[in-house]
């Protein structure tokens, strides 16, 4: 009997092929087939929504080959990844399936949440159909990013300038970064001051913050102020008024799902969450271990919003703690973590963990590359210490009373580490450690030995990373753990944000403007409660809650009305960022930010009657300041066309060599390679500048179209003579120098 199982990546190939018989057949659509069509909407809107799909470019190959194989098989499982975006894939590769398949032949869909013999045999011991609630829901979803995408973004470019992009999700994560900088902005700096007095007790000493005089809180917002409470406190007699013991519990954290994954490898590992994304799908599609030839699937799936662990997991995890440390680690049942709020469809998941815990990081360190050994450990770790006992602190508060004035301290000493003998915790939740003197006891004297005033300054909020981008999206509830990562790529793909040295995210000037722009004539699809809203509908799709299209009516009617009112009649006016700077030239018309191809300007209001303009920054106050625009730079070296000196000059890309006498004479020095073309043997090879970078190209372009893209190393080939060899260094900087003719096939390393 033939049968075939199709995956939606083709590493996955490998891994799964070790596990099933000879019957099978393991092939892959290599992510998705068919999508809305890249150059029109492809979505109408009449009595019911109709989509159009299309083949995505380079897929009709797949389609074909998997048609072929289906023409001839017995049984045919579906086996994309276990979440909407599988659904449709599994639901489009079935459509042209069904039109080939042999009278009689079966085709199923299956899920699993691991690549491992058991988990897959069971799930095609248990078949089931295409899930067309979870389809339409990622229908929903694609159609609704497609209307803000497709429409909103040609607004922006006649607006604003080309190359912008809108979108339902990412527009709404930029307004979170821009909201933020302008909190920053706005931040009024206060001060305050706080007092620390250190009391002796005995042969003892340690150190107490005051709290409040008399019976309100120590409130010290001047010098001045402060000095004066720091003399009368020095007046008064100290006793120990309060002397409170208990024990505090610090729970095991709950497992990790995608969102505190992608949070835990910024901040732990350092990983973009991009990066934590890439190596996890690694992880959980397979990596040789000790046999190159087998690759081993280590974590389960890694897109997931579930804390669910299976019992067979639990029973693993508990049978490894209790080999490997000692019984008081072991709870007497497991742990169970829920989440508040939980989309049913998401249940039939698991949290991520590891697929055999007896794979220790230590196993893992000797096969794995860094990246993909130091997650594994993270996962690893947070999965064992999540079954294992709560830490417990001693913890001992002390109440120090003298007159009006009462200083209290509490110390923490750590008496049983539990869970964090394999998981340490965040410092934002780690109990600080204090040891205090053990002999205190209530109405025992105090000296008071030191008084330690010190001026503080309230500070604004922080800008985010993107951990805590990632964790205030989840938070509101925009988009999902699934996109996150490809949103904040765009968001500075787009030029939107750049990062500052902290690598926290700052709104270009851009950024502010086209959010300003979309929150003044959009305001629903920017309103962050209503995105939440929105996500919270395509759950309910996916539930058979809601129907699709009542969703995207709903959403349709209004939103049509506000593009309309967006465009308006001057909808291919530029708009200007006005600014309270006026104009330093005619001193009568106030300066806006304009966007050209070079970026963002000031340009007078009074143009074209006056046209200044100068480029400016933004001071820590967001206040606008001009910058002046340097002079060229004139060379000793002249132009060979007309004999004028050259300058250099700074473009769009970068500096560049040109004659001062443009516009008469528009000669631009290029670099030389020093050899001729290849291809035409007409022209030099010369660097060449475009928007991905500078690259090496025949001086006879249009004609002649020759590049090359790599760094090049000016030596003939031993072997063919070629007048250049192409050099390439690795991320561990290791080179190779090869001939660029495949026919030739030199290469050194």
């Amino acid at each position: 009997m033939k049968k075939i199982l199709i995956v939606e990546s083709p590493a996955k190939i490998k891994t799964i092929s070790k596990l099933l018989d000879k019957d099978f057949k393991i092939m892959s659509t290599v992510g998705h087939i068919k999508d809305l069509p890249p150059k029109e909407l492809g979505v109408e809107v009449n009595d019911e929504i109709h989509i159009k799909y299309t083949v995505i470019k380079d897929k009709d190959k797949v389609i074909a080959d998997i048609c072929k194989a289906a023409q001839s098989a017995d049984i045919i499982y579906l086996a994309p990844d276990p979440d909407r975006e599988g659904e449709i894939i599994a639901w489009h590769i079935e459509q042209d399936i069904k039109k080939v398949a042999k009278k009689g032949a079966k085709i199923h869909r299956i899920t699993y949440n691991e690549i491992t013999k058991s988990a897959i045999e069971d799930a095609i011991a248990h078949p089931s159909t295409v899930d067309l609630q979870k389809v339409a829901a990622q229908q929903a979803r694609r159609v609704l990013d497609r209307w803000v995408g497709y429409q909103v973004s040609p607004i922006l470019w006649k607006k604003i300038t080309k190359g912008l992009s809108a979108g339902r999700v990412q527009s709404v994560a930029l307004r979170l970064i821009c909201d933020r900088e302008q909190a920053i902005r706005e931040f009024t700096t206060e001060e305050y001051w706080d007092i620390t007095g250190t009391f002796g007790h005995n042969k003892d000493s340690f150190a107490a913050a005051l709290t409040h005089i008399g019976k309100k809180k120590a409130e010290i917002t001047n010098e001045k102020d402060a000095s004066k409470i720091a003399a009368d406190i020095k007046k008064a007699s100290y006793t120990i008024d309060e002397v409170t013991d208990k024990t505090r519990k610090i729970n095991p954290l709950e497992p990790f799902r995608t969102s505190s994954l992608q949070q835990a490898g910024y901040n732990r590992l350092g990983l973009a969450i991009k990066k934590t994304m890439q190596v996890a799908q690694q992880l959980y599609e397979g990596m040789p271990l000790s046999d190159d030839s087998t690759p081993v699937a280590l974590i389960t799936y890694m897109r997931t919003d579930s804390l669910r662990l299976s019992d067979t997991a639990l029973t693993q995890a508990r049978d490894y703690i209790g080999k490997h440390y000692d019984k008081d680690y072991l709870p007497a049942k497991p742990n169970v973590f829920e989440r508040k709020s939980k989309a049913k469809a998401q249940e039939a998941h698991e949290a991520i963990r590891p697929i055999d815990v007896n794979i220790t990081p230590t196993i893992a360190r000797k096969y794995l590359t860094p990246d993909a050994s130091k997650l594994y450990t993270l996962i690893w770790q947070r999965f064992v210490a999540c079954q294992m006992k709560p830490a417990e602190y001693a913890q001992r508060q002390v109440v120090i009373k003298g007159g009006e004035f009462i200083f209290k301290v509490t110390g923490s000493t750590l008496i049983f580490d539990g869970f964090l003998k394999v998981y340490e915790v965040d410092e934002e939740d780690q109990e600080k450690k204090l040891v205090l003197p053990a002999d205190l006891k209530t109405n025992d004297a105090v000296a008071l030995k030191a008084l330690d005033p010190k001026q503080h300054f309230t500070q604004p909020p922080a800008r985010y990373t993107e951990a805590s981008l990632v964790k205030e999206m989840e938070k509101e509830g925009i988009g999902r753990p699934s996109t996150y990562a490809t949103i904040l790529n765009t968001i500075r793909e787009r030029s939107y944000t750049t990062l500052d040295e902290r690598k926290r995210f700052v709104p270009t000037e851009l950024g502010m403007t086209v959010t300003s722009l979309l929150i003044k004539n959009l305001p629903r699809i920017m309103d962050i409660k209503f995105t939440a809203l929105m996500e919270n509908d395509l759950d309910k799709i996916a539930q058979g809650d809601l129907g699709r299209d009542e969703l995207l009516k709903g959403f349709y009617t209004q939103f049509q009305q506000d593009l309309e009112a967006f465009i308006g009649e001057d909808g291919k006016k530029k708009i200007a960022e006005p600014t309270d700077v006026t104009c330093p030239e005619c001193k009568e018309n106030k300066l806006a930010i304009r966007f050209g191809k070079g970026g963002e300007f000031l340009g007078c209001i009074g143009y074209p009657e006056c046209s200044f303009t100068s480029n400016f920054k933004r001071n820590e106050q967001g206040i606008i300041e001009l910058v002046a625009t340097e002079k060229p730079k004139l060379l000793a070296e002249t132009c060979p066309k007309c004999g004028s000196p050259l300058r250099e000059l700074v473009g769009r890309y970068g500096p560049f060599i040109a004659c001062s006498g443009y516009p008469e004479c528009k000669y631009i020095k290029q670099n030389e390679a020093g050899f001729g073309c290849p291809q035409c043997d007409k022209g030099k090879i010369v660097e060449r500048v475009w928007k991905g970078g500078k690259f090496w190209g025949c001086s006879n372009y249009p004609k002649c179209k020759f590049a090359i893209f790599d760094q090049i190393e000016v030596t003939p080939c031993p072997q063919c003579k070629l007048p250049f060899l192409i050099k390439k260094t690795d991320k561990d900087d290791n080179v190779t120098i090869y001939c660029s003719d495949k026919n030739c096939g030199y290469k050194k390393e």
